[in-house]
């Protein structure tokens, strides 16, 4: 595989106390209390929009005022709640290494993923960084991989591969037509990826290496 198309929240990055503690103040302001952080996880992959319609029922309305909400604790402080997986980096720089090109494919706004991989050091090893827009256009993951395929140039769809760690991912790169890779180190299961579809699980970083080096 030439191109490697990867998610950013839950792939590359460790999000969780970020992305859970801006859904509870998003929710907060909708005088929904939530004490235990690890049950807002299930919010770290799909759209932002999308969630909120989907585990509180909001409307388009409600599910857009959150979506704001969440920005104003995010913007400040929850992208930097956030930490690099061990080994991301040397995984990223062996990739580099033999001429592939690796592309963020992610439905976090473009902006602000061009903006955590800057905070980290870790920009220089991708060809092009691919996310939603602001106004929540182009955030279902297989619009964002279309995009990502499309800015790129990339036409022959058997020379790339999606990795990410939900099923959104694994959904969306079939939707799309390319090989999928499920990692379990992030925040989705097994049985998640099983059910989607996944072409290919790594259960580790260090074992992400060897299975995109097999395609």
């Amino acid at each position: 595989m030439k191109y490697i198309l990867m998610d950013l929240d839950g792939t590359i990055t460790n999000p969780k106390i970020g992305i859970t503690k801006s859904i509870q103040y998003a929710l907060k302001a909708e005088n929904i209390l939530v004490e235990d952080l690890d049950t807002l996880c299930k919010h770290i992959g799909p759209p932002l929009k999308t969630s909120f319609k989907e585990f509180y029922g909001f409307d388009d309305e409600k599910a857009d005022r959150a979506v704001v909400k969440y920005r104003e604790y995010f913007d400040v402080a929850g992208m930097y709640e956030n930490e690099v997986y061990k080994g991301m980096e040397e995984l990223l720089s062996k990739l580099k290494a033999v001429g592939k090109k690796i592309i963020v494919a992610t439905s976090k706004p473009e902006f602000m993923a061009k903006k955590i991989l800057k905070y980290f050091g870790l920009e220089q090893y991708f060809d092009d960084i691919c996310g939603s827009n602001l106004d929540g256009t182009r955030a279902e993951k297989d619009e964002v991989i279309r995009y990502a395929l499309e800015k790129n140039g990339i036409v022959d769809f058997s020379s790339a591969v999606m990795v990410g760690d939900r099923s959104y991912d694994i959904i969306g790169a079939k939707k799309v037509g390319l090989v999928s890779i499920g990692v379990l180190y992030g925040f989705g299961s097994r049985g998640e990826f099983v059910k989607a579809g996944a072409d290919h699980i790594s259960e580790t970083v260090e074992e992400l290496y060897e299975v995109i080096m097999d395609l």
